[in-house]
């Protein structure tokens, strides 16, 4: 392998990005739908998950996402015990969920499964659990008949391009909706603020047409473009931090390396130009 690639770069449509020395190639693959590979860095983040070349998932700081999607609308709800997770294939997002012990049933709809599973145990550790439902299909297509289904679903998706952009429309987050139950919560990751803003003002745009309650929170995740994430916050009646089981918080703190309740409390304090972009 020449020098020039001994390393993972993705740059970023606002012209910057980062760089991660890598060892070797595990695994490389084009599936039906998109490009999926497994790279070992030689770095503390350990072996890399991407699709279509573009950054998904470290094992160095997975932990950083993970804990952020499921937490924050999970702790929300006060009794969550039926959970859906959309892409997330890696398992992390799925992981966390089954920290909360009033989980009774998790479907995981995606398509990586199996690769994550063999290359990244320490993600993908709570896929075999018999809580865990695999459905190895279009997420778009799962949904449509879904109907007060769920307590949370978790749209743990790729960026809005390629497969990834059927889970960016009115009609998506309709079916959404509508397989959530009463007071159920639903959390996407909505991209990076500081490189994605035009697909921030879009995905805002369109969940308010859907959901009379959106906001957004936010975390640093530091292999992800710019450092910094969101993620939406929706629900049909539900308010964000308008409850906290604090019992359940301090058991899952315990499991957590960012996850708290006084870090949970600042997430939806925005800085002023997010604000902006999520209200336009």
């Amino acid at each position: 392998m020449a020098e020039e690639e001994l390393y993972y770069k993705e740059i970023t449509p606002s012209g910057f990005g980062i760089a991660i020395k890598l060892k070797e190639v595990l695994f490389s693959e084009y599936s039906k739908y998109q490009k999926v590979e497994i790279l070992q860095s030689d770095s503390k983040l350990g072996k890399i998950l991407t699709l279509d070349d573009l950054m998904m998932a470290t094992e160095g700081d997975e932990y950083f996402y993970h804990e952020m999607i499921a937490h924050i609308p999970m702790m929300n709800h006060p009794c969550p015990k039926t959970v859906l997770v959309i892409g997330g294939g890696d398992g992390g997002t799925v992981r966390e969920v089954l920290k909360h012990k009033t989980v009774e049933k998790v479907v995981l709809c995606d398509m990586v499964i199996e690769v994550s599973k063999k290359y990244l145990p320490t993600i993908a550790c709570e896929l075999d659990n018999p809580k865990v439902e695999i459905k190895v299909e279009d997420a778009i297509e799962y949904i449509k008949d879904k109907k007060d289904m769920f307590d949370i679903i978790l749209i743990d998706s790729t960026d809005p391009m390629g497969p990834g952009v059927g889970l960016f429309t009115e009609e998506f987050y309709t079916n959404v909706k509508e397989s959530l139950k009463k007071g159920g919560i639903m959390v996407a990751q909505s991209e990076s603020p500081v490189a994605n803003e035009d697909e921030i003002k879009h995905m805002y745009s369109l969940l308010k047409k859907v959901f009379p309650i959106v906001s957004s929170y936010t975390s640093p995740i530091p292999t992800y473009p710019g450092g910094y994430w969101a993620w939406a916050f929706c629900s049909e009646t539900v308010e964000p931090l308008s409850y906290i089981d604090e019992k359940r918080c301090e058991e899952i703190t315990k499991q957590c390396k960012i996850y708290n309740k006084d870090y949970h409390m600042a997430r939806f304090a925005l800085p002023t130009f997010l604000d902006d972009l999520t209200q336009a």
